[in-house]
């Protein structure tokens, strides 16, 4: 369900929680999905479990998720504003903050950025 990546250089838990909202801003995960448990979690990805608990954690107090007692953690209910086109493309615009950095670094003129853009969106 989720890819972490312990040598990416982000810290795992921000890895499981922008997947969260990515997941949740798109409508892979829906109000009311169940997440998987934190000990299932950690085991599957060989983390320790306290950092699945606090990324669950985060984002239970950003509203994201819902814990009851006894239950897994739940996807919470959004406000429909939180699932528009805009609202989604806020999630992307960190990284194509840094795309467009580092295509200026590398000299990487707008026209072929955009035409590599363009050929990785028609493979998916």
């Amino acid at each position: 369900m989720f890819t972490l990546n312990p040598q990416s250089g982000i810290p795992i838990y921000r890895q499981l929680v922008e997947q969260i909202r990515r997941m949740v801003a798109g409508g892979q995960l829906k109000a009311g999905d169940e997440l998987p448990s934190v000990r299932d979690l950690a085991v599957e990805h060989a983390v320790n479990p306290m950092t699945i608990s606090k990324a669950y954690s985060q984002l239970e107090l950003e509203g994201v998720l819902v814990r009851q007692r006894g239950k897994p953690m739940q996807v919470a209910a959004q406000q429909h504003s939180a699932n528009s086109e805009y609202a989604r493309l806020q999630h992307l615009q960190p990284h194509i903050e840094q795309l467009v950095l580092v295509a200026k670094q590398l000299e990487i003129s707008d026209k072929v950025l955009l035409a590599s853009l363009r050929e990785q969106l028609a493979k998916k």
